[in-house]
């Protein structure tokens, strides 16, 4: 089971990214997904998080301009960045909670490899 995020870039300030993650391998379920990120000198934070129903939370620092959506077709989930400023650059993570088709497996925690995201002019 892995997971491949993709998306990020270069981008000036007040412009968009979309942000892809996809889990694969031997997938029974996927339940919560969700993205953090990492800016140099700065612990990860948790952005943003929905469950396979749907119901999303996102943190207040993002509410507005950040938007969480999945395809549960497709074990996939995004991150709509509008509005981004410089202090939004970071290395972004996607995070998923994945029960595999492995016997006796309950379930763990994954983790993308992180894609960068630079906003400036």
């Amino acid at each position: 089971v892995q997971l491949q995020a993709s998306g990020g870039g270069l981008v000036q300030p007040g412009g968009s990214l979309r942000l892809s993650c996809a889990a694969s391998g031997n997938i029974f379920s996927v339940t919560y997904m969700g993205w953090y990120r990492q800016a140099p000198g700065k612990e990860r934070e948790r952005l943003a998080e929905i469950t396979k129903g749907g119901v999303a939370d996102l943190v207040d620092s993002v509410k507005g301009r950040f938007s969480i959506s999945r395809d549960n077709d497709k074990n996939t989930v995004y991150l709509q960045m509008d509005s981004l400023k410089p202090e939004d650059t970071a290395v972004y993570y996607c995070n998923a909670f994945i029960i595999s088709t492995n016997q006796g497996d309950f379930g763990k925690d994954y983790w993308g490899k992180g894609t960068q995201v630079t906003v400036s002019s």
